[in-house]
């Protein structure tokens, strides 16, 4: 899945473990299952080589998309 952080939400996620992003649209944090249940556990986080995209890997626990996929990269373009 693709998802915002800022530097507060980043912050907890290195504290607590837990994927905490940012909601452009609901302007507040959110941690990834607060609804679903479908939890994200940080197992690390690399930076790319501009320092403003996250690459996080982590061990999902129910589908990642709000669709029920497991991934919400799955519709082909070509």
């Amino acid at each position: 899945m693709m998802a915002w952080m800022n530097k507060e939400t980043l912050a907890e996620t290195l504290a607590s473990g837990k994927m905490t992003y940012y909601s452009r649209s609901r302007k507040k944090r959110w941690q990834k299952g607060e609804e679903s249940g479908n939890r994200q556990q940080c197992i690390s986080i690399t930076a790319d080589c501009d320092g403003d995209t996250l690459l996080a890997t982590v061990q999902q626990t129910g589908p990642a998309c709000h669709t029920g996929n497991p991934t919400c990269f799955f519709t082909p373009l070509k």
